[in-house]
């Protein structure tokens, strides 16, 4: 494999997981705060780390692209991105809502191919397919997937995996921490703006879990929420750069089968933070989910070996 590729293979894992606490810590709030107020805090939180960051791999001009445009649109979409997946978690189980999440990779793979005119090798797209095949049997969606709050989650995967293509397209002249700073300013400005926008709306007292994790008003948080909302922060700054990092590295389709990694790390919160014990079939989709991406690096390593003169 391309050492790009694999660089970008462990930039995603590791983003994947780091953002696999966040989507626990924001279930949890749900039930008291307002999505807004959150993500809110969490962009305040993560704005020196990002600022940091891009003085420590070049300099504050760069955040004055040229391509500032696109950054603001690719930022913009990832905001309705987690918007709409936070606001989906909230009456969906998390299982459930990942499961649907992860059709993100064969977006991903597809929009690739269309806009960006890569061609992954065949065994990326038919790892694609076990992996999904493994999400299935690990998670066995139920009838509350049909909830219409899965529709959200859905969107998110396409919100999502636009702005990952649109990721790729700037990885030749933006760093990583660039590309995240705009991320989380589009959060910082957009989240307090669609607070404003809806506390005057007379959905005040939906009785939707989504509805009321966006309607609710911002209230004081305890210490520990605080701590909560604020470690979201810490989370955000490192698992977005990792995920911009990966995508701007390497073609697409060859990382996003790596999105699938997402499903492992759900039995392993419930098991810590919740006593629950996985299933039989949960095991063997996770295996499936495994067996998948070595799959894919297999494949990719075999083609590069085979391009190469002898």
């Amino acid at each position: 494999m391309h050492k790009n590729s694999l660089a970008a293979t462990g930039f995603l894992c590791l983003g994947v997981f780091i953002f696999s606490l966040q989507d626990a810590i924001m279930k949890g709030l749900s039930d008291t705060y307002s999505v807004t107020q959150a993500i809110t805090v969490r962009s305040i939180v993560a704005l020196p780390i990002l600022v940091v960051l891009v003085r420590a791999t070049g300099s504050i001009r760069f955040l004055l692209s040229k391509r500032a445009g696109l950054l603001t649109i690719r930022a913009v979409i990832l905001l309705g991105a987690y918007l709409c997946y936070y606001l989906s978690i909230a009456a969906l189980p998390l299982a459930d809502a990942i499961a649907l999440y992860v059709v993100a990779p064969l977006i991903i793979a597809g929009l690739g191919i269309l806009f960006l005119g890569e061609r992954p090798h065949q065994t990326t797209f038919m790892a694609l397919v076990v992996g999904l095949i493994g999400v299935i049997i690990t998670l066995e969606p139920g009838l509350a997937a049909f909830e219409w709050a899965s529709a959200l989650t859905l969107l998110a995967a396409a919100l999502y995996s636009s702005a990952q293509i649109l990721a790729r397209k700037l990885g030749d002249s933006e760093s990583a921490a660039v590309i995240t700073f705009y991320q989380n300013l589009a959060f910082l400005i957009g989240a307090p703006v669609l607070a404003a926008l809806v506390s005057s709306s007379a959905l005040k007292d939906a009785g939707h879990p989504s509805l009321a994790f966006l309607m609710r008003p911002w209230v004081w948080p305890t210490l520990n929420d605080t701590l909560l909302m604020a470690g979201c922060g810490v989370i955000a700054s490192a698992g977005m750069t990792l995920l911009a990092q990966a995508y701007r590295l390497a073609p697409a389709g060859n990382v996003a089968v790596f999105e699938y990694s997402a499903i492992l790390w759900v039995p392993l919160w419930g098991f810590l933070f919740f006593d629950e014990v996985p299933r039989f079939t949960t095991v063997v989709g996770a295996a499936l989910i495994c067996g998948a991406g070595l799959f894919a690096l297999i494949g990719q390593s075999s083609a590069k070996n085979a391009a190469q003169p002898t």
